[in-house]
């Protein structure tokens, strides 16, 4: 089984705000980000997991996914808790991304969501401000 790990960030300045997504595979070292509009701080963290999932299915192909293990790590604990069973999803506005990831998830043979401190989730975190400077939101201190 081939293991996949990937860090995943999902920040808004302001909640709703002006958002995007960080996404680094870490073994095949790539890095995506993409702006996202103004959406809650959840649902950029939510989103940056479908990109996640679907990106791995492009990159490593339909026939090797059913044999993957993918670990998503995610600085959000309430996001990893919510996605592994632990807690139970409150926001009606999140579902669709849930029911998306949980959907996502059928296509390989493992999917694992970890928690890990924000120290950890550099790369990922970066290339969300990166992504939000981009796009001239300003910085909320």
């Amino acid at each position: 089984m081939n293991k996949i790990i990937i860090y995943t960030d999902g920040g808004s300045r302001g909640n709703p705000g002006p958002s995007a997504l960080g996404v680094y595979f870490k073994d095949l070292n790539k890095k995506y980000s993409q702006h996202l509009g103004k959406v809650t701080n959840n649902e950029a963290e939510y989103q940056a997991i479908v990109f996640a999932l679907k990106k791995s299915k492009q990159l490593i192909g339909k026939k090797k996914s059913d044999k993957s293990h993918i670990e998503i790590r995610s600085d959000s604990q309430l996001i990893v808790n919510q996605l592994s069973g632990e807690f139970k999803l409150k926001e009606k506005g999140l579902w669709k991304y849930f029911i998306e990831i949980w959907n996502l998830k059928q296509e390989f043979e493992k999917v694992d969501f970890v928690y890990i401190p924000r120290e950890e989730n550099k790369v990922a975190d970066r290339l969300v401000n990166e992504e939000l400077d981009k796009a001239g939101a300003s910085k909320l201190f």
